[in-house]
């Protein structure tokens, strides 16, 4: 497993509401657990099942380091509106506001929206799926910094319908 593979897992984890996550390829073991808000991890070769038990596990020596995930913000606008729509993520991905980083942002707050109005990218394994509004109305708020990454069913956008 190359260390670029290990660190988008981390990322993932770490954003995740999961508290455990092994993963185990060829011959690799890879197990990483949240505690108080901060991911741990070891990485270890799997044992050939002739070995000693209680031999010591090895840990991966070029490894990233873990920082410590930073408490979710409430929703500041409108909080208590319970009329507003949100806009969630249909999957895994990385959020991103507009089509390339040299172009303006699909929407922004204030915004009018219709139904088919694309209002972000989201990308999933090197694939960048574009993000319907699904209603007609007004951007209020994005919940959601750029390049970000956002799980299945996450709020995106509060939306106020027309």
């Amino acid at each position: 497993m190359k260390v670029q593979e290990i660190r988008e897992l981390i990322k993932l984890v770490d954003q995740s509401g999961i508290d455990e996550f092994v993963f185990e390829s060829a011959g690799s073991k890879l197990k990483m657990k949240k505690s108080s808000g901060t991911t741990t991890y070891a990485a270890a070769p799997e044992a050939p099942k002739a070995a000693v038990q209680g031999a010591p596990a090895v840990q991966e020596q070029n490894a990233p380091a873990v920082q410590e995930a930073p408490a979710p913000e409430a929703p500041k606008a409108a909080a208590d509106n319970t009329n507003l729509h949100k806009i969630t993520s249909p999957m895994v991905g990385t959020f991103y506001q507009s089509p390339s980083p040299d172009t303006d942002a699909y929407v922004k707050p204030g915004s009018k929206i219709r139904s088919d109005s694309v209002v972000c990218i989201v990308e999933a394994m090197k694939l960048f799926n574009e993000i319907e509004a699904e209603v007609d109305g007004e951007i209020i708020e994005i919940l959601v910094k750029d390049g970000q990454l956002v799980e299945y069913g996450q709020p995106l956008f509060l939306v106020k319908p027309e």
